[in-house]
């Protein structure tokens, strides 16, 4: 098939989060985005609705990239165990939270295989007094997430989540060299803001350091959402 010229390839630094409530919708998307999107994210809302053999059928059937957003916090021998499981599954990306004992455990986990481990550092629908809220510790949001992403490295994560806000400071830091960053929170020039709190365009993310960006709602929601992921593609071209 010849491409149309005004038709941009897909580009893995885009993730596209598929927050549908099941694995038809969520195939019935990948299918309307076609070449467009290369790399997928599936997380907590649609594990119930058939979350890990989505994630199969768009690896191996579709070629996909799959990013599986699960956010393990546990003892460390439970999430060692969670993440030795889906370590079986072939997939590219998995997340689990920053502490380092919960970072540690999933790296043993993942052993042997090619999953990267994510560590999420403070998630992107908070700011500074959901932190008080929940009595963390003190101090300027960009500075925790910065320490957090530091202390990850350390523990062996190859990579972090955090706001593109923060991906500058992150990318700064010696421990980053070679590290992943994947930033949620991310928003088209003129999109809606939806329940993030700390965000950036795409463009702006990618050239504060992250590698890749995750974007769901202003594609997977837009009355045209293959268009959608074009102008996000023609943003990063740009």
């Amino acid at each position: 098939m010849t491409r149309r010229p005004d038709v941009l390839p897909a580009d893995d630094r885009l993730i596209v989060a598929l927050d549908v409530p099941d694995v038809l919708r969520g195939l019935e998307l990948a299918q309307t985005l076609g070449d467009s999107v290369s790399f997928y994210k599936i997380g907590l809302g649609m594990l119930t609705g058939g979350g890990l053999a989505l994630a199969n059928e768009l690896k191996a059937e579709m070629g996909k990239r799959i990013f599986l957003d699960m956010k393990f916090f546990d003892i460390p021998a439970t999430v060692e165990a969670a993440v030795r499981g889906v370590a079986r599954f072939d997939l590219d990306f998995l997340t689990v939270h920053g502490d380092p004992h919960v970072v540690r455990a999933a790296r043993e986990g993942a052993a042997g295989s090619g999953l990267k481990i994510l560590a999420v550092t403070i998630l992107t629908a908070l700011d500074r007094s959901d932190l008080d809220a929940g009595m963390i510790v003190p101090g300027d949001m960009a500075d925790i997430v910065t320490e957090r992403a530091a202390r990850a490295f350390e523990a062996g994560a190859d990579g972090v989540i955090a706001s593109p806000q923060e991906a500058a400071g992150i990318r700064a830091l010696p421990q980053a060299k070679g590290r992943l960053i994947v930033t949620p929170g991310v928003r088209p020039a003129g999109a809606a803001v939806d329940d993030q709190k700390r965000i950036a365009t795409p463009e702006a993310a990618i050239r504060d350091g992250a590698d890749h960006i995750v974007i769901g709602r202003p594609i997977w929601a837009a009355a045209d959402p293959r268009a959608a992921a074009q102008a996000v593609l023609t943003a990063l071209a740009g």
